[in-house]
């Protein structure tokens, strides 16, 4: 297990739970502008963290976040999932990981979350939103909401019926259920569960995409889901990724979300940058930056 053990911001803790990390994508197959030569032009800051020149090979996370609250316990994404039938896809079918153990490791029991908040519902946000027991898929958090922008759910729905290929079964096994349960809350684009808790639209990559906002508005950390696929996109924010279904509304959101957060000193953590995750963005002039924490 990897994880930000005891990151604060402000009375928020935070920790990062990993399901799977590595080179995993071929860059076109992840962004399309992602050439070769294109690469080159940030090798110096993205290699070998981010970037693996040689073998051409993005690196990239499967990650959750746990969040503690003065108030509550809250999950952001709950990532891939174990026994989840994925066909095709060799790191997503039929996983059997450690998430909970992972979850236990940091004193934490399915029980005792009381919110789950995804940033969109594709399946590999929602993974751990449901577990199998005896054949039937229920619902991980028991005690937990969760919330889903009422955009998302409408999209994630359409995708089940007119486009399996990109709903890969998750609205079944892992939205449906939850819906059938009464554990779902429906929220607006804009929503907060406390002083400590808020969500912001960031729509593009699916049309109710959100971010989430913990903390103090003047010392907060965001977790952007999929705002930004890799760091390369604080550099090239005009790079979509494959998966980004309103393409020209991503662009305007990555670029207004970076003009905003530009040197405020907001941490941003990401549903899939690898290890350093979180990060600060800087700029100079009309470009922006990816600043390590500990740098």
């Amino acid at each position: 297990m990897h994880h930000l053990d005891r990151m604060m911001v402000g009375s928020v803790e935070i920790a990062r739970i990993v399901e799977l990390e590595g080179p995993l994508y071929d860059p076109p197959r992840l962004l399309p502008d992602a050439s070769r030569e294109a690469l080159a032009r940030h090798a110096e800051w993205l290699a070998p963290r981010f970037y693996e020149p040689e073998a051409h090979r993005l690196v990239a996370a499967m990650q959750c976040y746990l969040v503690r609250t003065p108030h509550h316990r809250i999950l952001v994404d709950s990532c891939l999932g174990n026994d989840k039938p994925r066909g095709g896809h060799v790191n997503l079918h039929r996983r059997r990981g450690p998430f909970l153990d992972d979850l236990a490791a940091l004193g934490v029991v399915p029980a005792d979350i009381d919110f789950v908040l995804c940033t969109h519902l594709h399946v590999d946000h929602v993974g751990w939103n449901t577990r199998l027991v005896d054949g039937r898929w229920v619902p991980t958090f028991p005690n937990a909401r969760y919330l889903m922008n009422r955009a998302e759910l409408d999209n994630a729905r359409y995708e089940a019926a007119e486009r399996p290929e990109a709903d890969l079964g998750g609205y079944a096994d892992s939205v449906a259920p939850i819906l059938e349960a009464g554990l779902a809350e429906i929220v607006e684009a804009e929503f907060a569960i406390d002083d400590d808790v808020w969500i912001e639209p960031t729509p593009g990559h699916t049309p109710g995409h959100v971010s989430i906002h913990v903390g103090a508005r003047d010392r907060q950390a965001i977790f952007t889901g999929d705002l930004f696929h890799h760091p390369v996109q604080y550099a090239e924010p005009s790079w979509n990724s494959n998966f980004c279904i309103v393409e020209e509304q991503a662009r305007i959101t990555r670029r207004a979300f970076l003009d905003r957060h530009a040197e405020s000193g907001a941490i941003v953590l990401p549903g899939h940058f690898a290890t350093p995750t979180a990060s600060r963005i800087g700029r100079a002039g009309d470009v922006f930056r990816f600043i390590d924490l500990e740098a």
